[in-house]
């Protein structure tokens, strides 16, 4: 009787489902994130908003008072025991960055070489929602060739650092200090958004371009919030349209994407001027470019016919969102935060988050990480931090005792079960490459 060739490799004493010899589906993606650069981006993140809030400019720092500046070695000793090889962390700008040309690195020497020592890598954000004293706030148009100056150093200091995020959400910041009147220069006006809006964008190309300098080969992990207003109206409101595609603004001029029409005569409107749009239309900043989506449920919001506002969770969903984002930019994304707000729920929502990650990939979108933001529970998130009522809101994998909340176990669970799968999908045949960076070329 004929013999088959599995029956053959057997008594050869060869495993046929090895991947050496073919006819094999590989690993199965499973056990711990290994870290290595063809090894998909699971990460956790350490918050630090830092905003002035009220006429009397109250600094909010959210490293201070959700306790991580007295137990930092802790908090990282934490990440390491989930397994995790990813970092989101903060340096405090307001505290690093004293005045032109001078900085105090205490902070940041003792953090980061203790990152470093752990082997967790970081994904050193530079600017969260604040800027230092001297600088004053996001109107100031010199912010930009100060806080590439900074960038440059922060490189410089520390050229072991691969992974930057330059400015976090970019909309959000200048949307929250220049037009709802919550941060910093707290203005409501077109102007203030418009102006904060391009110094902020203007400012993390500098930095993309001061960074390379020292790390040719860096990775930038652009964070901006994925959101969507749904219009609950029978007649369409422009204004609800409107502020939809402003989502994309911050990210256009980034990255050189000519906004669209009516985005483009809001923004000149708002004070952007033709010099200024024809440099940001030049291109994009160099670096390995990731675009990064935050998407919390309350993300979505619909806008009833009375304008009252409800949650809208899922409508769209961080998938869709996150697609659009990639079809806009043709770049890689990351899940870059997420959480909400009932611990009772949060459990599912991770699962419900990793589900869309893995949804997107198998459609071939690039998705090459995904954070659940943030490490332990927040202060007064609930207001956006315009409001100092000291709640704590139990977002975290742990709570500000640093005990562990079930979504931490639950986290913990999903590595084991996905933490070797690849960086990007159908296979490990693109590696985050080690080599320099480069403009892009246009063909």
């Amino acid at each position: 009787m004929p013999q088959g060739f599995l029956e053959i490799l057997g008594r050869a004493h060869l495993d046929a489902s090895a991947d050496s010899y073919g006819g094999a589906a590989g690993r199965h993606g499973d056990g711990l994130p290994s870290g290595t650069p063809n090894n998909f981006m699971f990460a956790t993140g350490i918050e630090c908003s830092y905003p002035t809030i009220g006429p009397e400019r109250f600094r909010r720092d959210q490293m201070a008072e959700c306790g991580h500046d007295e137990h930092w070695k802790q908090d990282f000793a934490l990440v390491q025991g989930l397994g995790l090889k990813y970092l989101r962390y903060g340096l405090a700008y307001h505290r690093t960055h004293l005045g032109p040309g001078r900085y105090d690195w205490t902070f940041a020497d003792a953090t980061l070489g203790e990152l470093k020592r752990l082997g967790i890598t970081p994904i050193l954000d530079l600017l969260h929602f604040g800027v230092p004293d001297w600088l004053g706030d996001f109107q100031n148009p010199a912010l930009p060739l100060h806080f590439a100056e900074y960038a440059g150093a922060v490189a410089k200091r520390y050229p072991w650092i691969r992974f930057y995020t330059p400015v976090n959400e970019i909309y959000v910041t200048a949307r929250s200090s220049g037009l709802d009147g919550l941060w910093n220069e707290r203005l409501k006006t077109p102007l203030g958004f418009v102006t904060a809006m391009k110094h902020l964008a203007a400012a993390s190309i500098m930095a993309c371009q001061a960074i390379v300098r020292f790390r040719p080969d860096a990775v930038f992990v652009q964070s901006e919030s994925a959101e969507y207003l749904h219009d609950v109206s029978a007649i369409p409101r422009p204004e609800i349209h409107l502020h939809n595609r402003l989502n994309c603004a911050s990210l256009d001029l980034l990255y050189g994407n000519a906004p669209d029409s009516d985005v483009l005569m809001y923004l000149m409107d708002g004070g952007l001027t033709r010099a200024e749009y024809d440099w940001f239309m030049k291109g994009e900043p160099p670096g390995h470019q990731i675009v990064g989506n935050d998407y919390y449920g309350r993300n979505e919001q619909m806008v009833m016919p009375g304008g009252e506002r409800l949650h809208a969770e899922d409508v769209l969903g961080w998938r869709e969102l996150a697609r659009r984002f990639y079809h806009r930019y043709h770049k890689p994304v990351m899940h870059t935060e997420t959480n909400s707000f009932d611990p009772e729920t949060n459990v599912q929502w991770l699962w419900k988050q990793w589900v869309n990650v893995l949804q997107l990939r198998r459609e071939g979108v690039p998705v090459v990480g995904f954070t659940w933001y943030s490490l332990t529970d927040q202060i007064d998130w609930d207001t956006a931090l315009a409001e100092r009522n000291g709640r704590v809101n139990p977002v975290g994998l742990y709570d500000l005792a640093r005990n562990p909340r079930p979504v931490g176990d639950a986290y913990r669970e999903l590595l084991k079960n996905f933490g070797g799968i690849s960086l990007l999908p159908h296979g490990e045949m693109f590696d985050l490459s080690a080599r320099a960076a480069s403009l892009k070329v246009e063909v």
